[in-house]
């Protein structure tokens, strides 16, 4: 049966939305009519919600959705924790989703949790009715939830899922704890910058305007500045939100994000530890895919587009035509140039033996390892080199803001 998503008005001239399952569109437009409904638009959700090459507006708006809609991994990981747990248990899906939307306190999941128990009441499987949310659920997750309902191990596929996302989400925790600390600095040395620039500038202008002499140049180009931000402060604060979206919108271009992407693993140290967090999660989806019995071609594309990063993105689409070509899946990765040496040698191995999802898994903890000790590391790193940033930028402006009284202490005493 195929989905199709619909738009009726009922017979009081209400608007409703919804989704129902049917043989053909024919018979879906029947059902519909049988219920007295005037039909606004139906059609077919058989590729699932935003798949396909999507358009500037598409991405845009499907950032907006997840925005709107998105709900934070850890209320997802203990979703999907207890759910295998009650399913496990010997609940049905029905129930254990009608019970933990009884008890979610997240309204925007509470909604989706709803949506998704009225959709399995309907007829749909639990892979269908999540496909409808893709602000929620991932093609990974959506993939290795029919996998399960396929070969009849769902019940081991939501524990290897909530595994997973465990792991993930404790990586992403990791990663974000080790920049929260530097983005604070930066943020707020931004602030410290800009009172200089309204506050601090202003009061030397007319003290300046007293020496009768020639600025430094450093000295002028401080002082234009400060008198643009004052002169036209609302104007440079919707400048700075234009600049902050219009690199927003470029980044979600494929060029776009492709430059960014390239900048972020170039970036030293920042870059290394990027790359490593790429790869434990590339090997760990790679290896719970293939345990769950899903076929390779598939399990590259899904990879694919898990690891949220254009340049990686790129390595494992061409290792993927070159795999379906008749390469091996550790000569086509060793071709694409991007992929480190350990993590090519365990999957050559894996081949050679048959423990692919294994090996990988192997890799996985490996690269979780060093992202550890990659943080480790730029934790008692980052504070001295903070402070050597916050004194070389703050000094840099407040010499600049002196310097012109430095000059004329100096000319003074030379006249003398």
């Amino acid at each position: 049966m195929a989905a199709f998503q619909y738009t009726i008005k009922d017979i009081k001239g209400a608007k409703i939305e919804g989704v129902l399952k049917a043989n053909s569109m024919d018979e879906a437009m029947e059902k519909l009519m049988k219920e007295g409904g005037t039909i606004i638009t139906i059609k077919s959700t058989a590729e699932g919600a935003f798949k396909g090459k999507l358009s500037l507006f598409d991405k845009l708006m499907l950032a907006i959705y997840k925005w709107r809609n998105g709900v934070s991994l850890r209320v997802l990981v203990f979703f999907t924790r207890q759910l295998s747990t009650m399913f496990s248990a010997g609940l049905t899906l029905e129930k254990a989703i009608s019970d933990l939307e009884k008890e979610e306190k997240n309204q925007k999941f509470r909604k989706v949790l709803k949506k998704i128990s009225d959709d399995i009441k309907k007829g749909f499987s639990l892979s269908e009715a999540m496909e409808q949310h893709p602000g929620i659920f991932n093609p990974l997750y959506i993939a290795l939830v029919k996998a399960g309902e396929v070969s009849g191990t769902l019940h081991t596929i939501l524990d290897e899922l909530s595994d997973y996302l465990e792991k993930i989400e404790d990586t992403r925790r990791k990663v974000s704890s080790a920049m929260a600390y530097p983005i604070f600095v930066v943020c707020f040395l931004a602030v410290v910058v800009w009172g200089i620039f309204y506050f601090l500038i202003p009061m030397f202008t007319d003290i300046y305007a007293q020496f009768g002499a020639d600025l430094p140049i450093a000295t002028q180009v401080a002082v234009r500045i400060s008198n643009i931000m004052n002169e036209n402060i609302i104007g440079t604060i919707l400048m700075v939100m234009i600049l902050i979206f219009v690199v927003f919108l470029i980044n979600l271009t494929d060029k776009g994000r492709y430059f960014f992407d390239s900048l972020k693993i170039k970036i030293p140290v920042i870059g290394g530890l990027v790359i490593q967090s790429i790869m434990s999660k590339f090997a760990r989806t790679f290896s719970i895919l293939m345990t769950a019995g899903v076929p390779i071609m598939d399990t590259l594309e899904l990879s694919e587009n898990v690891v949220q990063n254009a340049v990686v993105e790129n390595a494992v689409r061409k290792a993927r035509v070159m795999v379906k070509e008749g390469y091996s899946i550790a000569g086509a990765f060793r071709k694409t140039g991007i992929f480190p040496s350990t993590l090519l040698q365990l999957t050559a191995t894996g081949e050679e033996t048959g423990e692919m999802d294994k090996l990988l898994g192997k890799a996985a903890e490996f690269y979780e390892k060093i992202v550890d000790s990659v943080i480790d590391r730029l934790t008692s790193l980052i504070e001295p080199l903070l402070i050597i940033l916050m004194a070389a930028v703050v000094g840099t402006v407040i010499v600049v803001v002196y310097l012109p009284i430095f000059s004329l202490g100096m000319a003074l005493g030379s006249s003398y």
